[in-house]
């Protein structure tokens, strides 16, 4: 029975990252108690900065071959451009105001301050080469629309060498991608082949790597504990006290999305009442939250959304599809958050502009996230480089992904629901369904 059940390939991925961080922290805390920082340093955080490599080799690939090929993939557009236009501008439009509310959020309860001002200081010093290559009071000495000008790379090769250039390659595959949907279907169809082909060894290049995160997750975690720590254990109680913190920022920005926008923007567009909503998508929110997978959980979606809300198989086939692809209402309000908290660990006070980097990376990033596991991370990678932000504090993210990871993902497929009722009501695509007996 023990031999069936760890098994190699037996353990869930997300159990063997839970595991990886435990570990870590144990050999953190031996560290810590025996003196074993210099040990530490030199033979166990190498292979979780080659993990974090990792997670940046795969990104640009990623974030060029996924939205190249989602945004190609809606030829449907082109025949529906009224409804496809309406649904992605919403899409687009909850997105940022999702992002919006993980930044309000965080800037209001600011979980990283928890941590001792040395100790962000001393990270900051850490880090210091790094923060300063990407000049990030810049912006201050630039005129306002100095981030717009920012989008557009003027050398797509340079883009793809600087790491703090991820906006505009997400830009360049953007107009990539429309350039095909525009251009006649047989005179691009050997390009799409071509861009699906790459797309999925690309997929396959990510759950390699992601085979690697625990053992990456292991010398994160471990490092990290050393690094803040030192000598004093009370400083590694602060750190997951920030941390904690930190997840419930997320939590709540959450509810927000769900309890308070989604409702007034199913009041004031749709005649179905909010409770009527939660009550018919309840079998999809649950698959999601045990899957984490909006793409698995799309088949219950849709049938909620059409047996229990009544939309149209016309707008749901459309509508929820193409969410899925790139919408991710959750997701991207928990990258704002992750990628503010992180800053704030590090002793760093991001400008205005550099918050509507973040908007405008997490949005773009959103449309190429992939669903398969580990992309929201390397996502993450994309939305800290932008504005110059360390990315090993990703080690922290790691330790409490996986619950806020089910979490989020039940917000994305709401989100999607709700856009569809949105789409459906302004077609006049949706009918009452007939009231269902309690159980």
């Amino acid at each position: 029975m023990r031999k069936t059940l760890f098994a190699a390939g037996k353990i869930p991925l997300h159990w063997k990252i839970l595991m990886g961080m435990a570990a870590g922290v144990g050999f953190g805390l031996l560290a810590i108690q025996f003196g074993w920082s210099a040990f530490t340093t030199d033979w166990v955080k190498p292979f979780g900065t080659i993990f974090i490599n990792l997670l940046k080799l795969i990104a640009i690939p990623l974030i060029i071959v996924s939205l190249i090929s989602g945004v190609s993939g809606l030829n449907d557009v082109s025949k529906l451009s009224k409804m496809g236009l309406k649904t992605i501008g919403l899409y687009l439009f909850t997105t940022v105001v999702a992002i919006s509310t993980g930044l309000i959020m965080v800037n209001m309860i600011r979980p990283g301050k928890i941590l001792p001002a040395d100790k962000a200081l001393e990270f900051q010093h850490k880090f210091a080469s790094g923060i300063e290559s990407q000049n990030l009071e810049e912006p201050l000495t630039k005129g306002p629309l100095q981030f717009l000008v920012d989008i557009v790379p003027s050398n797509i090769f340079e883009a793809l060498t600087n790491n703090a250039s991820m906006l505009q390659v997400i830009f360049f595959a953007l107009i990539f991608g429309i350039a095909l949907i525009m251009l006649p279907s047989e005179k691009t169809r050997a390009t799409k082949d071509l861009i699906d082909s790459l797309n999925e060894i690309v997929m396959k290049m990510i759950h390699l790597v992601m085979l690697l995160a625990p053992y990456g997750v292991f010398a994160l975690i471990a490092a990290l504990m050393s690094d803040v720590a030192g000598t004093n254990p009370g400083d590694t109680i602060a750190l997951f006290g920030s941390l904690g913190l930190y997840a419930l920022t997320v939590i709540i920005g959450l509810i927000v999305v769900v309890f308070l926008i989604y409702p007034v923007l199913i009041s004031l567009l749709t005649r179905i009442s909010f409770r009527q909503f939660l009550r018919g998508m309840a079998p999809a929110q649950l698959l999601a939250f045990s899957t984490s997978s909006s793409a698995a959980t799309l088949p219950m979606t849709m049938e909620c959304v059409e047996e229990n809300l009544g939309v149209k198989k016309e707008v749901s086939s459309f509508v929820l599809p193409l969410g899925a692809t790139i919408n991710m209402d959750g997701t991207s309000l928990y990258q704002a958050v992750a990628a503010v908290f992180i800053a704030q660990i590090y002793g760093m006070d991001l400008t205005f502009g550099q918050q509507l980097t973040i908007i405008l990376t997490a949005t773009m990033a959103s449309i190429g996230s992939a669903a398969v596991p580990g992309a929201g991370m390397i996502m993450l990678v994309i939305v800290l480089t932008s504005v110059g932000i360390p990315t090993e504090g990703i080690a922290l993210i790691f330790a409490v992904d996986r619950p806020l990871d089910m979490l989020r993902t039940v917000v994305n497929i709401t989100g999607d629901a709700m856009i569809s009722c949105l789409v459906a009501t302004s077609a006049n695509a949706i009918e009452t369904p007939e009231p269902k007996p309690d159980l």
